[in-house]
Order: structure tokens, then sequence, then C-alpha cells
């Protein structure tokens, strides 16, 4: 079997599939050599024409010449702009561009001297300088594919596989454009010079240069300046192949010349082939070795409508309506002026856009040359365009998912590899822009891919900021520890004793609010009782001195409490004492919820308690044996558990015997009997006058055992009110807390004997009066 190189050595050739056979009608514009227009006035020049965004370098009213670079830029992609001519820069905005939308985009308007001076050149000896050079001094010239897809030259000639296989693509096979084979035999000496620039770089084993068999002027042409060149012998060679379209597509000619078919998704560098249009190795040796940038190119202008058709050398930046004027267009009535052949180019609306770098033709067909725009119709199915279509692709499938905005199924049929030759809509019964549905679907996925680099660069700056605010908090905060710890380190006595007398006064300021509001609360109670009770009422006596005498067993039942609890119950010393002796210092005690429920619990009872003495005090003290009785039979009977909450069980049991010997004082004031109140009425005025220091002391005090009461239960001990809606919801609260507590037996059985004490004092109070 031949090896790939014998085989392009025998010229053999390979079908490409697909393809259409369209009219020629290259006559009218090959017979003339190349031309040149007189000058413009003005010239347009768009900053961004290829690759990335570049920055303007020059401002309004500034001069420049002829190849002086207008932009900077970095990007791996950039290409320089350059002025096409001398003159002055009068503008500086955005005008329509050069494309099917007609979008404004930002531009230089400069206005021609007419000297068409250029700048200070930079040629170069091609034997003297390396290929980083040839590319630099490539990409510094501006230089893009000037077959119509205008991609960078610089990076296809800079590429990392190993390329065997050059080919120079002569094809030009869409129909009324001919300035590939005008510059074929015009210019052939020049080309084969730029063959010879990208051999030093790329160093292939072959380079094949692709030609028409409808061009045998450029064939021969061709092959004489290949006898003259410098290159090694037999390694470049001219290959004619049949006419076909679209033959000159970059993948469809590697598939005719080599057999190879490019995968989707992968570039022809990827088989060690690389393809490069006869304009753009023109211009590469004008760039290399006389230091031109690309300034100008050559235009197609045909068309019957255009009287003076033929190619053109036009700078780049010339208006469009210049150049038709020039070549003496007539306007017909719906007349569409076309950029590029009628297959893949595209009408404009205005003409005074400017000429670019891929701009190789400007079709101005007469009525007869183009049919009117027709009336798209349904798909008959009849796959016509999948017959016709180059690509292998479905292009039924590709027009359904299009119309119907289903762009993800769309680019799941291959889309990306469609070349927009128009071969589908050119053979289509239906008069379907096929094309025109494939272009808006890849715009449509360009801009969400564009998106979605936006989205995750945002992302990806958001989440960084989140980063830097957290390492800015932990620095801050290590920064205050740091510092804490410096000042903690370096603190003197005296600096201490300050923070400790600081924390006394908070301390002592606390403590005289307490006081305060005990104070405001036992002079409101008093109040109320003097309101109520008339000194000269015999009841009102009885009353003060069982409160008296409550208040004194109250004591007593704290007392003896606190006595026999003194290891356990210190805290609720100190807050009684600090609070009868206005100490300016409190000492607070924190309970736990478990002892919240407690008191809440006591208190509820009391208030229960006293509700139903109230409403029967026949049987008030039989229900407080009763109680007193039950109270001591659970004490007997509970063992004694000794755990580390002991001191906070036995605080709660004090807390609660004071709650019950209040309780018992109330339920004595409550059952004093009739005979006894009459017996007292019957006192002299002289007694009740001898006791009313007495009695106003018996008021004082039991005022002030009911705020500190409260005080132990709210304020001091920080403990907050629970009030039981119902006797049911209490006695549920009073067995939950008895199944979770842990009681000290001693505790509770010296509360049980200091309330058995209180009642019997209060008995005997009776009695007595």
């Amino acid at each position: 079997m031949l090896t790939l190189l014998e085989q392009l050595d025998k010229g053999s050739l390979w079908q490409s599939p697909g393809g259409i056979h369209p009219p020629e009608l290259k006559q009218l514009s090959n017979q003339q050599p190349i031309a040149r227009l007189p000058l413009a006035k003005q010239f347009i020049v768009p900053i961004p024409q290829v690759g990335e965004q570049a920055r303007l370098m020059v401002k309004i009213g500034q001069s420049v010449l002829k190849g002086q670079v207008l932009t900077e830029g970095s990007g791996f992609i950039y290409l320089p702009v350059h002025a096409p001519t001398s003159g002055i820069i009068i503008g500086i905005e955005s005008v329509a561009s050069n494309h099917a939308s007609g979008l404004p985009v930002m531009s230089c308007i400069i206005e021609a001297d007419g000297l068409d001076t250029w700048c200070e050149l930079a040629p170069s000896d091609i034997l003297s300088i390396n290929n980083d050079e040839i590319i630099a001094k490539i990409k510094q010239a501006g230089i893009a594919g000037m077959g119509g897809a205008a991609f960078p030259t610089h990076i296809k000639l800079n590429t990392a596989s190993k390329i065997d296989l050059v080919i120079i693509n002569g094809i030009e096979c869409e129909p009324y454009i001919t300035s590939d084979d005008r510059l074929m035999r015009d210019y052939s000496n020049e080309i084969l010079a730029g063959i010879d620039i990208i051999y030093r770089v790329i160093k292939p084993q072959r380079i094949i240069i692709a030609i028409e068999d409808n061009k045998p002027e450029a064939v021969e042409a061709m092959k004489v300046a290949i006898s003259r060149s410098q290159l090694p012998p037999n390694s470049t060679r001219v290959t004619v192949i049949p006419t076909k379209y679209p033959s000159g597509g970059e993948k469809q000619l590697i598939q005719i010349i080599t057999g190879k078919e490019v995968p989707s998704g992968c570039l022809p560098s990827q088989l060690g082939i690389v393809v490069q249009n006869v304009g753009t190795a023109f211009a590469i040796q004008d760039a290399v070795i006389h230091g031109k940038p690309l300034v100008e190119r050559v235009v197609t202008l045909t068309g019957k409508n255009i009287h003076r058709p033929g190619n053109y050398w036009l700078p780049i930046g010339t208006p469009i309506s210049t150049v038709l004027d020039q070549v003496n267009f007539s306007i017909a009535q719906n007349q569409k002026v076309i950029i590029g052949g009628p297959m893949m180019g595209y009408a404009i609306q205005n003409t005074n856009v400017p000429i670019l770098k891929g701009t190789n033709c400007i079709l101005a067909p007469s009525a007869a040359e183009i049919a009117p725009d027709s009336v798209e119709k349904a798909c008959i199915r009849c796959g016509e365009c999948a017959i016709a279509c180059p690509a292998l692709l479905l292009p039924q499938q590709l027009f359904w998912h299009a119309k119907a905005e289903e762009y993800d199924k769309a680019a799941s049929f291959n889309l990306q590899d469609c070349i927009e030759c128009g071969c589908c809509s050119y053979v289509c019964p239906s008069d379907i822009p096929l094309v025109e549905y494939y272009r808006i679907a890849k715009s449509a996925l360009k801009i969400e891919a564009e998106e979605k680099v936006q989205a995750d660069k945002a992302k990806v700056r958001f989440e960084a900021r989140l980063q830097r605010l957290e390492d800015e908090k932990l620095a801050r905060e290590a920064k205050a520890k740091e510092a804490a710890a410096k000042r903690q380190a370096s603190m003197k006595t005296t600096d201490k004793e300050a923070v400790a007398a600081a924390m006394a006064r908070i301390a002592a300021k606390k403590a005289s609010a307490t006081q305060d509001v005990i104070s405001t609360a036992t002079e409101t109670m008093l109040n109320t009782q003097a309101n109520q009770q008339p000194s000269n009422d015999v009841n009102s006596t009885a009353d003060k001195k069982s409160a008296v005498s409550a208040a004194i067993q109250r004591a007593k039942a704290k007392k003896a409490a606190q006595a026999q609890n003194s290891d356990t119950s210190t805290t609720d010393q100190l807050i009684l004492d600090s609070t009868c002796a206005n100490n300016t210092e409190p000492v607070k005690a924190t309970l736990s919820q478990q002892d919240r429920v407690a008191a809440a619990v006591a208190r509820a009872k009391a208030k229960k308690a006293l509700q139903t003495k109230q409403t029967d005090p026949v049987s008030t003290e039989q229900a407080n044996n009763n109680e007193l009785n039950d109270v001591i039979a659970d004490v007997v009977e509970q063992p004694n558990v000794s755990t580390q909450d002991s001191d906070k069980q036995a605080r709660i049991n004090a807390a609660v015997a004071r709650a019950k010997a209040k309780k018992l004082a109330r339920t004595v004031t409550i059952n004093i009997d009739t005979p006894a109140i009459d017996s007292m009425s019957l006192q002299s005025s002289e007694a009740v006058t001898d006791n009313s220091v007495t009695d106003k002391q018996a008021r004082v005090a039991a005022a002030i055992a009911k705020a500190k009461a409260k005080k132990m239960a709210s304020t001091t001990l920080e403990v907050e009110p629970v009030f039981a809606e119902n006797l049911t919801d209490v006695t549920l609260d009073e067995n939950r807390l008895a199944d979770n507590k842990v009681q000290d037996k001693q505790a509770k059985i010296a509360a049980a004997i200091a309330k058995a004490k209180a009642k019997k004092l209060a008995q005997q109070v009776e009695k007595k009066d």
C-alpha cells in the first residue's frame, strides 16, 4: 500500500461527500489584472477587528501615517489595527458594522491627506531571522486568514504539533469571486515567497498548492513560480482538483487531498495538517520581507449592476459606498449589496460600512441574476438537504430544533460542524432559509456559553470575597486576643486593683437599684393596707397582730432552716442579710430551670390554698394539719440521696419551706373565729392605743417579709416568675419535678419541723388574743 506522501506525489484524490454545482459566473471579474481605485477621502477603521479587545492609542486631532499602529493589546489572539493611509483622526465613535446585523461598533475615523505617506518600515532578510522573530512580525502586521474566516495566522503557524503537510488553498469555489484567481496570476512569485517563509517556520514534508480545474491560468502561473523558487526540490507541487462547491472548505479540502476526515471538535493541526490561503501567503511575505502591515487586500467587485467589475486593491477601512461610486454602481429597485459570494455572503442595509480584512467580494447583482425573496413553505421531508450537506449532518433535525429554539438539542446534532456553505438552502424546494436558522442557533449558543463563563467568574469572585472576609475576621480576632494577652501580661498590680474597684462600683450600683425597688414595693404595700384597714376597726387590729405573729414565725422558720443547712444555704442567707442590712454588694445566685420550676410550684400552691381557705374557712385548720402530716411523712420516707446537686436542692427546700410558712400565716389570719373577734372588740381604746406602735411594726415586718420573699424568687435569684394556670397544671409540674430532682433529707426534715413550730406558735397567738 502506498503511503500518504507517495499518494500525494502521485496526485491521488478522494471524493468528498455532498456538494453542488452552481453557476460559476467568474468571467465578469477575472478578465482584467488587479487594479487600484482612487484614494477615499475618509476611512472607517473598526477598533476590534480580529481577536480580543484592543485599546486605542490615538486621540482626536492626532496625525497618523499609513501603517501606523492604532491599537495595543496583550491577548493571545489579539491582532493590532493599522492606519490604512496618512491623515488626521477626526472622530472616535460608534459606526454601523460590516455585518448582517449592522450593529454599531467603536471605530476610528481618519480623514485622508491624499499623500498616502508610509510610516517607517522594518524590512528583514529571511535568512537572518529565526522562527520566533518571523511569527512576531506576522502578529505585529495584523495578518489574519484572507479566505474569509479571518483567523489569526500566527496561531496557525505557532502550533505545537508536528506538521507533515501544508495545503495552500487556491480553490475559490464560490460563484462570482475571483480575487485569489487573479492574485495567483498576477503575483505568483510573491505568493511563493510567502510559502517559502511558511516552509521555514513549520518545515513540513510536503506543500500542496490546491487549485480547481476551472483556473488553468492560475495553475500554470503557480507551476512556473515553483520552478523559480528557492524551495527544496519535490517539496512543493500543484494539485488540480475537480470543480465542486464547497471543495474550498478547510475540512473538505483536507478530505479531498488526503482522504482523512477531521473529527468533530478537532483542528487540522491535530492530524499534522495546516491550511493557508494564497492571499495569506502574499500578506506574510509582504510583512516579513518588506515590513508592511496588513492595510489593504484584493477585493472582487462584481455583479451586472457594477459597470466596472474586476479585482481591486482596496485599503482596509474604505467605505463601501465610496467604492461603489468609483465603479459606476447603478442602484436598481430592491437592490441588494452582498458582502461575499451568493452562497456564504450576507446582505447589508447600509453601504457606509468599511472594508475588513476578511472582505473578499462585493456583489451587486441585478434582478435577473438573483431570484426575488420567496415565502418560506413547510418542509416536505424530501431529504435533498441531507444529500447535499458536505459535512454529513442532518439539516432537517437542525432546522426543527433551531426553529423551536431548542438550541441544546441542535448542538447535540453537531451544529457547530456546520460550515454555513448554503448547499442545503440552495437545494431546498420549500425555499427554507436553513442557514439563517443555523446562524441564529449558533449565536444563541455562543451567548449562552459567554454568560456561563461570566457566571463562573462571578462565582469565583464571590467565593474569594467570602474567603477574604473570613480571613480578615480571623485576623482581627487573633490580633485582639494577642493585644489582650499583651495587656494582661503588662498589667500592674495597681491596674488590677483599679479594675476590681470598677467592678465593685458596678455591683454597688446594681444593689442600690435593687434596694430602691424593694423600698418602693414596701411603701406601696403599706399604703394599700392602711387604706383597706382603718385603725379604728377592731378586726383590722386582730389582722395586724396575726400578721405580726406570722412574720415572726416565718422569720423563725427561715432561721431554723438556715441553721440546719448552713453549709448548703449560704447564698440564701447572704441574700437575706444583704437585703435587710442595705448591703451594697448583694450576692447573686443563678438557679437552673429545675429550681425556677420548684419556686413557681410553691407560689402557685400557696395562692391556691389561700383561695380555698377564703371560700371554706371551717376546714382550713384541718387541711393545714393534713398538709403538715403529709410533708413530715414524705420527709421521713424519702431516702437520703447524695449527689452533686445537693446544694441547689437545699436552697430549693428552704425556699419551699418559707413559702409554706407564709401560706400558714395567711391561714391563721383567715381562721380567726367570731368569738375571738368579739372579745377583741371589747378591749378598751387605751389597749389599742398602747399596741398601735406594735401593730405598725407588725405591718411593716409583714410587708418587708413579702417583699423579701418576692425579691428572692424573682430579682436576687434572677428567677423568672412562672404562674400556674390551674391546679392540674401545678400538680403535673410538681410531679415532674419530684421525678427529676434529688432531695436532701436533712434539709427537708428541718423545713418540716420549722413549719410545724410556726403553726403551733400561730395557734398560741390565737389563744392569747
